[in-house]
């Protein structure tokens, strides 16, 4: 009698939550509206980690500047695009997992007639902020793109924009926002990861990407990137607390993507060794940050031949500062900022200091985030080859070759700075009975644009010189 009652019991409490019969078919684990706060976070975190993984399906970045090279897969560093899905994977986790995402966020907020206007201006800054940013890797590696026409999911054969013509565009949209932005507000603050609500950060943040965005420019339209740059220069970041610092998490799926690839927790695969082109050149150098960068074998830092099969207990590897889960990635750095204000005064434009100023606060930085000492970087600016008056080389090279130590663990950066200033020298393998390699200047266009949207798409190759990795960007003219 008990175990009737209770089955009786149970059976009126079902009835009585639910209205009718659809609503048990209500996925309770499954959310049906996201708030803008989840989606700009979740938008934020899949940029941050498709610019920082070493996945050699993804992210190869740190193979075209030398930074790593390979044990035994050598289609990454003699840049074959072609056996992996690596441009698919970019373009699809930039398009639908990043921009969909923010522009989404964005329309949460515009519809919500009850949210305060001034917090609801930041947040849309900051919105704004990050797809400036993610449209600017975009084309940075593909070239012409889809832009006016994409992320319209009544359109599915949009037609690729020209890239100069999103570069101007997405420039004009971040100046927008950042005259949005009241910093007497807050805008997102739990859902900011990189700066809490703090929108005088997001000053700092907004101008030194568009301090960044106005150098890529500046030998292809240098009026304009004059004019941007000596715009943001007073209110770009003064030191590595401003830097934009993605903090990752202990476990999966919120840990550090490099330690995903490396670190014995979760894989036990020993793919990567440093290459010999950093490791070398920093050996040179004396460089403090070779404690920071790599391991050691034997006492001595050394580096992998690049673009050729190494023996992974041979050579240096990646250091586990690196790849602890939690260590940080950047999406921007004093150090950068720096290096390009250097190179901002000797192209003649009006940001205040002089160029080995900049230079040595560059460096100072670098080595100051990675954990260096004062006397070492006294020292080591004070060598022939660092010391700005006497390294060897024009200002291109000069700025270059720190620029490129600098931006170690940020390939996709080192990639960008090493097209435009191409420097330091950097060779692509000689292989016997192989044609000759060519470091790549961008990434070709995904396949599934040619099975999909293949008349757009070769209309965009034909139109920037040919779809290959070879092809210069509008703005790589030297």
């Amino acid at each position: 009698m008990k175990k009737i009652f209770i089955s009786l019991f149970a059976a009126m409490l079902m009835t009585s939550c639910v209205d009718n019969l659809e609503d048990f078919n209500v996925d309770q684990k499954r959310a049906t509206n996201v708030p803008p706060e989840t989606l700009y976070t979740g938008a934020v975190k899949e940029l941050t980690d498709v610019i920082t993984t070493p996945d050699v399906n993804v992210n190869n970045y740190r193979f075209y500047v030398q930074h790593w090279t390979t044990t035994q897969y050598l289609d990454e560093p003699r840049y074959n695009m072609t056996t992996r899905l690596i441009p698919q994977n970019v373009w699809q986790a930039l398009y639908r997992d990043v921009l969909a995402d923010l522009k989404e966020s964005k329309r949460l907020i515009e519809a919500d007639e009850l949210a305060e206007e001034n917090k609801k201006n930041n947040q849309l800054a900051q919105i704004e902020i990050m797809e400036v940013y993610a449209w600017s890797v975009l084309v940075n590696t593909f070239g012409n793109v889809p832009y006016s026409q994409a992320l319209d999911s009544d359109n599915s054969l949009p037609s690729y924009d020209d890239a100069a013509t999103i570069y101007n565009d997405i420039l004009t949209r971040l100046d927008a926002a950042l005259n949005r932005i009241k910093t007497d507000y807050s805008g997102f603050e739990d859902g900011d990861i990189l700066y809490k609500g703090n929108m005088e950060n997001w000053i700092k943040f907004g101008n030194s990407l568009k301090l960044k965005l106005a150098m890529v420019i500046a030998d292809v339209s240098p009026g304009p990137a004059q004019s941007l740059v000596e715009a943001a220069a007073p209110n770009v970041f003064t030191s590595n607390m401003d830097n934009g610092a993605f903090p990752y998490l202990n476990a999966p799926p919120n840990n550090n993507p490099v330690s995903e690839e490396i670190n014995s927790l979760f894989t036990s695969r020993q793919d990567y060794v440093a290459a010999n082109t950093l490791v070398d050149a920093m050996n040179e150098l004396n460089d403090p940050r070779r404690s920071f960068y790599f391991t050691q074998v034997d006492g001595e830092f050394k580096g992998g031949k690049y673009g050729f099969s190494n023996s992974y207990s041979d050579f240096s590897t990646i250091n586990s500062i690196i790849t602890d889960p939690t260590f940080e990635a950047l999406l921007m750095d004093y150090s950068e900022v720096e290096f390009l204000l250097a190179e901002a005064v000797e192209r003649g434009f009006n940001v205040g200091g002089t160029a080995e100023e900049h230079y040595n606060n560059g460096v100072t930085a670098s080595i100051s985030y990675w954990g260096g000492t004062a006397d070492e970087i006294a020292d080591y600016i004070a060598q022939t080859e660092v010391n700005y008056s006497t390294a060897t080389g024009d200002w291109r090279q000069k700025i270059g070759n720190q620029k490129w130590i600098s931006l170690y663990n940020r390939g996709y950066d080192a990639w960008l700075a090493w097209r435009r200033l191409d420097a330091p020298n950097l060779q692509p393998p000689l292989i016997e009975g192989v044609s000759t390699l060519v470091i790549p200047k961008r990434v070709i266009y995904p396949v599934n644009e040619q099975t999909l949207n293949g008349t757009n798409r070769s209309t965009a190759g034909q139109a920037i010189g040919g779809d290959d990795g070879a092809t210069y960007l509008w703005w790589d003219v030297n």
